[in-house]
């Protein structure tokens, strides 16, 4: 869950055998010769409580079997930092969908913080799912960071359409999260640093460059992403440039240690045994989230499994890209049988 503030530091630093293999090309659908191609980009209209509005979507490859729709995190980010996803799952034969959500990179953006709500979301991914045709056939939903909680969140009442379910890099319990935050991650600072810090967010004084100074060596570049900051991977950067701020701060809070907005109290946990869907959880040794805490959340669900990135950090699909993708693509090639 990234800091708008983040956003202004990052400014300055940085100048998917088709399971199908038995289908032919022959035997998929062909386009309509009047019909224009717009290269598997689709926009939806989805209904809410302030009217209508379009969200973006775009699929790459095409497997009748294994759907796999990416909710990003942030809140308030963009699919982009997903792009990575493309150099692993399109060669094994694996479909995949971008989809940002509403108030985000190629979605509209109402900016009305009454919309950004946990509950409202989940039938919006609802919408995105009727629109494209998934269901418990094929339909794989990855929900990384704040889509996490999304993709549990949705799970949770509309299980019965899923095919399986990826969490990656979340706890079920924000509570549990900000408690990792203050009683482990925090206490891996220098003492002088952490003061300085507490200080700027006991002044509420959250757009002090400092603030984003200090965190960046002292903790996004250990907990986010691992990789040298001035060689973050040009799709992680850019997603993280258009974070909606609105959003985040709406959903998360200003601090970075633990939330302090509308999911202060969320905590899926208790239900994690009613997940009965086959579920792959992602945690990482380094993460801002608890990796014990997401191997315990794997053993409460009747059909989870649990992949740690030894190497990786919140954002493992690029600091331990090989673990993190082979591992996926173990858990979704599965579907094709």
């Amino acid at each position: 869950m990234i800091s708008k503030y983040f956003v202004f530091l990052l400014f300055i630093i940085i100048g998917f055998n088709i399971g199908c293999s038995n289908i032919s090309k022959k035997e998929q659908p062909a386009p309509s010769p009047n019909e224009v191609q717009v290269g598997g980009t689709k926009i939806i209209s989805i209904e809410t409580s302030k009217g209508k509005f379009n969200v973006w979507t775009k699929r790459i490859g095409d497997n009748p079997k294994v759907k796999v729709l990416l909710l990003a995190g942030g809140p308030g980010c963009t699919h982009e930092y997903f792009e990575c996803f493309e150099s692993f799952l399109p060669s094994e034969d694996i479909e995949m969908i971008y989809y940002d959500q509403l108030g985000c990179g190629r979605s509209e953006n109402p900016k009305d913080t009454a919309l950004w709500d946990l509950a409202r979301y989940v039938e919006e991914v609802e919408q995105v799912r009727i629109s494209l045709g998934l269901n418990n056939d094929n339909f794989y939903l990855l929900g990384h960071s704040w889509g996490g909680i999304l993709a549990m969140e949705y799970a949770a009442k509309y299980q019965k359409h899923l095919k399986g379910l990826i969490i990656s890099n979340m706890m079920a319990s924000c509570p549990e999260y900000g408690k990792y935050a203050q009683d482990v991650l925090s206490k891996q600072f220098d003492p002088k640093v952490l003061d300085t810090i507490r200080a700027l967010e006991k002044a509420n004084d959250f757009s002090n460059p400092k603030y984003m100074e200090l965190l960046m060596p002292h903790f996004y570049a250990k907990h986010i992403c691992r990789i040298p900051i001035d060689k973050w991977p040009n799709p992680m950067t850019r997603s993280f440039e258009k974070i909606n701020s609105s959003l985040y701060v709406t959903m998360q809070g200003l601090s970075e240690f633990g939330i302090s907005g509308k999911l202060t109290h969320w905590d899926r946990s208790p239900s994690l045994k009613d997940i009965k869907v086959p579920t792959l959880v992602i945690g990482a040794t380094h993460d801002t989230m608890d990796p014990k805490y997401m191997e315990w959340m794997s053993k409460q669900l009747p059909k989870g499994e649990f992949l740690l990135c030894p190497q990786g950090s919140h954002m493992a699909m690029y600091d331990d890209q090989q673990t993190y993708f082979k591992g996926l693509i173990a858990f979704l090639n599965k579907g094709k049988r």
